[in-house]
């Protein structure tokens, strides 16, 4: 059997808190999500040192609780 994928978006506030995350298996879905996650950000943002950062995990139990879970 093969391992499961599970892409974890998330964008991290200059604190290192996240501020939106979002988990689905879908990579083309993630794909899309990353590059929303990216455009939303502003330049002010992104000077203060937010970030938007895709990760791969293999279980839904290294998503963060707080994540919006798609394709569960």
């Amino acid at each position: 059997m093969a391992e499961q994928v599970i892409w974890v978006n998330e964008q991290i506030d200059p604190c290192g808190i996240i501020y939106s995350c979002i988990a689905c298996v879908d990579e083309e879905q993630a794909q899309a999500c990353h590059d929303s996650f990216e455009a939303n950000l502003s330049e002010e943002q992104k000077v203060a040192g937010w970030v938007a950062q895709v990760r791969q995990v293999a279980s839904w139990d290294d998503v963060p609780v707080s994540a919006l879970k798609l394709s569960y």
